[in-house]
């Protein structure tokens, strides 16, 4: 049996899969058993299609927040941190949007240099204020995640793209499934809300991944996440930009953490707010950031391929040369014979250098596994 109090206690009202439950009482509880009793945010979930009662649907959401989210008999501690630059048409709307989906959360905005009050306006509406002075969104989240204390972590961004409505519904899922990320997959809703060309470099990159890493997730530019506080304190943060969101997907794949995704609605900008992603720029960047981590988590694999490569381009050369020889006794093209020679030491010098670092990777790994091991999970009293 759980209980999901609300605003007082007058009476408790059994709950099997099907019941459709009266207008809640103002001093009324919630006792919750069969179907519920294994999931009790589910009931909560249900209420507001029992329909026509406002203030109950917005106390009811709180109340998931609230009632579904605890560890060891404590309530789990939630921060929501949304890096910002200049998001000051927006920020004071999302704070307000997220404190009313999580009311127990703690709001960080990561304050990265805005010239336009955006500091002032999230204070104002109830964030904490952290100023980054390295520009750079992935340097705002290093920070971030530096910082902050929590059991759960969301991040999003304070441009107001993102379904603030899906907060808890991802948190819960982390939650009952043990997981230790939970990627918001974006579903456009409205004409603008992709630029031009991300729509398609989204799925490009998107590919990229799947095919070296794995196919784990249909959306790695996603910046809407929930993680456990396990996966935050066993990330590195190394990237400084819009790739630090590539750089999550692939640290979770490495380690093979439990993941999931769940579809949620991608808003167009509101007016006044622009996008800070540069198209070619920031695409090269990511691109350049996947290169980095295939030479530091497949270095076998990266290495192998160049090995490959200088092989094949010294037997097309060196082949002609080789039947010449065996034929004439003699050798034709000399030049080209020594830089068949240089090929195939290079292809070796690369075979090598491959197999050393990917020994040297996977001791690293044992090394981070252990220490993201050494963390406890963070898991409601009933799991």
């Amino acid at each position: 049996e759980h209980y999901l109090d609300m605003v007082g206690v007058t009476s408790s009202i059994l709950v099997p899969p099907t019941t459709r439950l009266p207008p809640p009482q103002k001093n009324a509880s919630l006792m919750a058993t069969g179907f519920a009793a294994d999931r009790p945010a589910l009931a909560c979930r249900l209420l507001p299609e029992w329909g026509g009662y406002g203030e109950y649907r917005r106390l009811t959401r709180g109340i998931v927040t609230v009632t579904g989210l605890y560890k060891a008999g404590r309530e789990v501690s939630l921060a929501v941190i949304l890096p910002c630059h200049n998001e000051a048409g927006s920020i004071a709307r999302v704070v307000a949007d997220f404190g009313r989906e999580l009311p127990t959360a703690r709001i960080y905005v990561l304050d990265n240099n805005s010239s336009d009050g955006t500091a002032a306006l999230a204070a104002g509406a109830g964030a904490l204020v952290i100023t980054e002075r390295q520009q750079g969104k992935g340097n705002a989240v290093r920070r971030a995640f530096s910082e902050i204390e929590a059991d759960l972590y969301i991040i999003a961004d304070g441009d107001g793209t993102y379904d603030t409505r899906r907060a808890s519904e991802m948190a819960i899922l982390l939650l009952d499934e043990h997981l230790d990320m939970v990627v918001g997959v974006r579903r456009a809703t409205q004409s603008g809300a992709y630029r031009a060309g991300h729509r398609w470099g989204n799925r490009l990159f998107n590919a990229i991944v799947r095919t070296l890493f794995g196919n784990q997730f249909n959306d790695i530019f996603s910046g809407y996440r929930i993680f456990s506080r396990r996966f935050v304190k066993s990330f590195p943060a190394l990237s400084t930009g819009f790739e630090i969101e590539t750089e999550m997907s692939v640290h979770a794949i490495h380690l093979r953490l439990p993941t999931a995704e769940i579809e949620t609605d991608y808003f167009e900008r509101g007016d006044g707010s622009a996008s800070k992603l540069k198209t070619y720029r920031d695409g090269f960047r990511i691109l350049l950031t996947v290169l980095k981590l295939l030479k530091a988590m497949r270095p076998l694999a990266l290495f192998s391929a160049l090995a490959a490569i200088f092989f094949v381009i010294a037997a097309a050369l060196g082949m002609p040369i080789l039947w010449h020889f065996i034929e004439t006794h003699t050798v034709l093209r000399i030049p080209t014979t020594v830089g068949v020679v240089g090929l195939v030491v290079l292809g070796a010098i690369s075979l090598i250098t491959g197999i050393i670092l990917d020994s040297i990777m996977l001791a690293e790994t044992s090394y981070k596994r252990l220490f993201y091991l050494s963390l406890p999970p963070t898991r409601r009293n009933d799991a």
